[in-house]
Order: C-alpha cells, then sequence, then structure tokens
C-alpha cells in the first residue's frame, strides 16, 4: 500500500526550523550563514546566495551590524502592505497540470488600497462548471497573457509583501507550486488567511466570502472573479482590523499568531 504522507526534505525541514528561531529570536549574523549552509542542498553552495534567494522568494530577511531577523516581528500592522490575493483556476492543483485562468490581488497599507493587480491567462480548456461559476468563457482567454507572463508579472508585484488570501491554503500553494513549474522559485512570504481571521473578529454563523459580503454590507459585484474577491477580502481584512485588540496585537507576527490561535468567536459563545 502507498503512503499519502507528503515527504519534506530534509533542506526544507532545517530551512523551517531556522524561520521557527527567527519568529522567536534574531540570530546573529555569523550563526545565521552556517545554519543557512547546513540548511541548503539545493541551488546555489555559497550561503550569501542563498540568503538572496530567499530574500527574492519573499522571505522578509533584514539584517543589522550583528544580527539577521524577520522585519514582520518588529512592523507594526500599519506600517506593513498586505498583498490581498485572489485566483481562478480551471482545475484543483497546478501539479496534477492545471493552471490559474485568472489572477487578482490588491495591496493593502494602513486602511487603503495602494496597487493592484488583475489579469485573465490564456488557457486551452476551461470546465463547463468553472465556465459557470466565474462567468470566464474560452473566448475571453483567447488573447490574455501566458501563464509565465502573468506570474513573472506577479512575483514582481508581490515582492516581500504579507500574502492575505480567503483560504490561503489553496491560493498560496496553487500560486508556489505555479511559481516553481516555471523556474521562479518558491513562495516564502509570511501568509495570513482571512478566514481563521475572520473567525476571531466577526459573528457570523459561516465564514465563506458570500456569506461576509451579506454580514458585513460589502457591495462589490462579480463574486468570483478574481480581482473583485480580492476587493472583497481586502474589505472583510480591514473589518477584522477593526476589532482587534490593539494594545495587544501590534506587530504583523502578533497578527499572524491571532489568526490562528485558540480565540475563536463561536467557540467562545458555546463556553458561555
Amino acid at each position: 500500500m502507498k503512503s499519502n504522507k507528503r515527504i519534506i526534505p530534509k533542506s526544507q525541514i532545517k530551512l523551517q526550523n531556522i524561520l521557527q528561531r527567527l519568529l522567536k529570536e534574531p540570530i546573529l549574523y555569523t550563526e545565521f550563514f552556517e545554519l543557512l549552509e547546513k540548511a541548503s542542498d539545493t541551488i546555489y553552495e555559497n550561503p550569501e546566495l542563498e540568503f538572496e534567494l530567499l530574500i527574492s522568494n519573499g522571505l522578509p530577511l533584514d539584517f543589522d551590524d550583528k544580527y539577521v531577523f524577520l522585519r514582520t516581528t518588529k512592523t507594526l500592522i500599519n506600517e506593513q502592505v498586505f498583498c490581498i490575493v485572489d485566483i481562478e483556476t480551471n482545475g484543483g492543483s497546478a501539479k496534477k497540470g492545471y493552471q490559474i485562468i485568472e489572477l487578482g490581488a490588491v495591496k493593502y497599507k494602513n486602511g487603503e488600497i495602494i496597487d493592484k493587480f488583475d489579469s485573465l491567462v490564456y488557457a486551452k480548456e476551461i470546465p463547463p462548471y468553472v465556465q459557470e461559476v466565474t462567468k470566464i468563457t474560452p473566448n475571453m482567454l483567447e488573447n490574455a497573457p501566458r501563464l509565465e507572463k502573468v506570474l513573472q508579472d506577479f512575483k514582481i508585484f508581490l515582492g516581500d509583501d504579507v500574502f492575505v488570501a480567503h483560504d490561503i491554503k489553496f491560493d498560496y500553494t496553487f500560486i508556489s507550486d505555479s511559481f516553481e513549474k516555471y523556474n521562479l522559485g518558491k513562495l516564502l512570504n509570511r501568509k495570513l488567511c482571512t478566514i481563521d481571521l475572520t473567525k476571531r473578529t466577526i459573528q457570523s454563523e459561516k465564514y465563506g466570502l458570500s456569506s461576509l459580503k451579506e454580514v458585513l454590507n460589502i457591495n462589490v459585484d462579480n463574486h468570483h472573479r478574481a480581482y473583485y474577491d480580492a476587493l472583497t477580502t481586502a474589505i472583510v481584512f480591514q473589518k477584522s482590523l477593526e476589532n482587534i485588540d490593539k494594545n495587544k496585537i501590534k506587530t504583523v507576527e502578533e497578527l499572524i499568531n491571532f489568526s490562528k490561535s485558540d480565540n475563536i468567536i463561536n467557540n467562545q459563545q458555546k463556553k458561555d
């Protein structure tokens, strides 16, 4: 019998260990490169080049005279740029040959939308059920840019911003797998799921995007189109930020940790 358990490369486990350490404390510059040299067996033998690769893949590393640290452990929420992303696809997994057919994103900082990304993507086939849900037809994609070009442009747009999505596991994994397919690296951006965050900040019976639009009276049309769902998610994100305890949750990493905490509203009400 074959096991469905995913095998994680040792180098990736070591990198995760370094990340966990950075989430707790800065690491001495010299020690960091020693750890990186032991962890890296992928592209470069030179740890300095591996460091640059991590940065190019979105990990918000920074350093001073002595220490390497994650900027998100020090950056205040209102100083951080959050890239809020949504995709439409013609199937469930990039590793199974499916692809993105539309990619939309907005950059959010301190209550304002400061930039946007919106592109259809050429694809040969769109299953009927996808066409029905998204209203995207093959004719709409005939002159759209190829996936590789859209991914290249989006990687530049994203930079090392915090990646935010409503169902982070799907969007983040699909885009990361697509990046790897075209040798664009692996997503290492810090990430936050608005489903998780809203469960801790907004009272609702359901936490799908359409349900939250009703609860919060969000008037954005074109549901299941990437840019408009990203815009809706940005509004949901802002509403969530308005409901957090700003005396306890100040930095980006504190916000990410809170989104994964046990403080789920519906669970608390059941206890009461």
